[in-house]
């Protein structure tokens, strides 16, 4: 036993290597699991199934296949990325990223390659998660994933315009201008009762966000347009009409056929489906952090994220990864352990057992209409339209990854977004006052089991805390302003910010210093910043933030400062 007061040896040296791989679901068991902590991930699974349904179907129809694959996917991964992964709150299943993706692979390589394009990412997940990368993937610049997210969301609405007015195309072009332009020459077969079906759809949708915003809208919408198309009897098209109905069961795991020729035909689309998964996942079990306070362990997030791909492939699934949207309804539901993530699957597969006979009657107009929803989330307007407010440079690398997102390719798009926001920083580096610094950028996973840093400066008055950030606030080292609140139990009334060692900021640490000012504000915390150089205050003003906190040429000011604020 180590004397009071004194670390473990591992601890000392940083959790043991094995411990960043345990399942989030191991540790709230061993924390105590009790019936009340069970009746609340049921609710809170059954919410996110009820979200989950229409979701699933909706996105593997407009990824070029058939609803039950979506709903496999939803069931199996699910399940296996809230058991298996690093976070307690994760929904995993088809997301509105992989649309794009999976629907080229299909066109080109038909649904067999799709499979084991699947198949390949789970197991280069596997590997990344393993060798531990999960702890750098998480530092894609902010500009390069908010433009590839509305690149993403603007193919996702194309998509459904031809459901959405009904049109009559024997062949909908991949590329984006092409089926524009085969959209404008097909307008005028648009079908009055799809229009009708859909902005019904719509409408009933926006009206229950506005006025009701906690009920499962997509589900109502999608029953809503079903009734109308049975009462009214109106010829559109259905799941019946087009794909036959769904199954009553799930399919049996087959094998896929594997080749030389075939590996590296798929390898380009299996690196960007594991790419996206990670991201994407790791997005998500950032989200539910700063909803619940907890800390996800990346690295075991990412080999569960490899273990549920390759088992929906197994079963003639879709590309899954975690769902931002439904992992925020899953902590809103209340949920407290991953339960609620495997109940969710579970209660998919129940609906999908004695619900499928009713799936024939949904209308894909209203599936497209949920889908227009999904697009706008997606493309988070609000965060493009911040950005556009950054220094050029990281405008120009969220141009240009939206752009070739859209008119190009996703792959290519992320691979020049991330090599120009490099190159960027280089020039950055270049420009700026050289600082010595002995600080990492980049840490290993603390997770669970990290020690809270010792504070390296003289006593304080209580209630004041202050921290200092040494050396450029760029993309890769922005995740560690987030962990300081995290470190600090009680939240304190001042937090003094020293930045006289800070020569930078770029998009994504403003980004980053953004959210830190909007969780001190809900905890009623005061920001002062000491020795802010030239170029992060002139950003902080393009950003909006320099009206959100103090300013002190130095700590012993900024110290007084505080004094004073806690006098007052």
């Amino acid at each position: 036993m180590p004397e009071p007061g004194t670390a473990s040896p591992a601890t000392a040296a940083g959790p043991a290597p094995w411990r960043l791989f345990v399942p989030k679901l191991v540790t709230a068991l061993r924390q105590g699991y009790g019936l009340p902590d069970l009746r609340a991930d049921l609710i809170a699974g059954l919410t996110v199934a009820i979200v989950a349904l229409p979701l699933a179907m909706a996105l593997a129809i407009a990824s070029g296949t058939t609803p039950d694959k979506g709903l496999v996917t939803a069931i199996v991964a699910g399940f296996l990325i809230s058991a298996l992964g690093g976070s307690r709150y994760q929904i995993g299943g088809p997301t509105g990223a992989f649309v794009v993706v999976v629907f080229n692979v299909i066109a080109q390589h038909g649904y067999d390659g799709l499979v084991l394009a699947t198949l390949m990412a789970g197991v280069l997940l596997l590997a990344l998660g393993y060798g531990r990368v999960g702890t750098y993937i998480k530092y894609v610049p902010y500009p390069v994933v908010t433009g590839f997210t509305a690149g993403i969301a603007v193919i996702i609405f194309t998509s459904q315009i031809k459901d959405l007015l009904g049109l009559t195309m024997v062949v909908t072009p991949a590329e984006f201008a092409a089926k524009l332009a085969a959209y404008a020459d097909a307008l005028p077969t648009i079908h009055w009762p799809t229009v009708a079906v859909a902005f019904g759809s719509l409408a009933v949708i926006l009206a229950i966000r506005h006025w009701k915003p906690q009920l499962p809208v997509f589900l109502i919408a999608v029953v809503a347009g079903s009734l109308a198309v049975m009462a009214l009897g109106l010829p559109v098209d259905t799941i019946g009409s087009r794909f036959g109905g769904i199954p009553t069961e799930l399919p049996t795991p087959v094998f896929p056929e594997i080749t030389w020729k075939r590996l590296v035909e798929l390898s380009p689309s299996a690196f960007t489906i594991a790419f996206l998964a990670g991201i994407e996942s790791l997005l998500s079990a950032v989200v539910a952090d700063g909803m619940t306070g907890r800390k996800h362990r990346s690295n075991c997030e990412l080999v569960a994220q490899g273990a549920a791909n390759i088992a929906s492939a197994l079963f003639g699934g879709l590309p899954a990864t975690g769902a931002i949207a439904r992992t925020a309804t899953n902590v809103r539901s209340g949920a407290r352990t991953p339960v609620a993530g495997m109940a969710h699957a579970v209660f998919l597969l129940l609906f999908m057992l004695v619900l499928a006979p009713l799936a024939v009657f949904v209308p894909l107009a209203s599936l497209a209409a949920v889908l227009v929803i999904v697009a706008w989330n997606m493309a988070e307007v609000d965060h493009f339209r911040h950005l556009m407010k950054a220094p050029v440079g990281d405008r120009v690398v969220l141009i240009l990854t939206f752009s070739l997102t859209v008119l190009v390719d996703l792959t290519v798009a992320i691979q020049v977004g991330v090599v120009l926001a490099a190159f960027l920083f280089m020039h950055r580096m270049a420009n700026a006052v050289e600082v010595e610094t002995h600080t990492r950028v980049i840490d290993d996973d603390e997770d669970d089991f990290a020690k809270a840093p010792t504070p390296d400066y003289p006593p304080l008055p209580e209630g004041v805390e202050v921290y200092r950030i040494s050396g450029p606030f760029f993309f890769g080292a922005a995740a560690k302003l987030g962990e300081v609140l995290d470190r600090i139990r009680k939240p304190p009334r001042v937090f003094i910010l020293r930045m006289r060692l800070v020569p930078l900021i770029d998009a994504t640490g403003g980004h980053a210093l953004e959210e830190f000012l909007r969780r001190c504000e809900a905890h009623g915390t005061q920001v002062i910043l000491s020795g802010v150089q030239d170029q992060p205050r002139r950003l902080m003003g393009e950003l909006g933030l320099a009206g959100r906190v103090r300013f002190a040429p130095d700590t012993p000011t900024a110290i007084a400062e505080a004094e004073r604020l806690l006098r007052g």
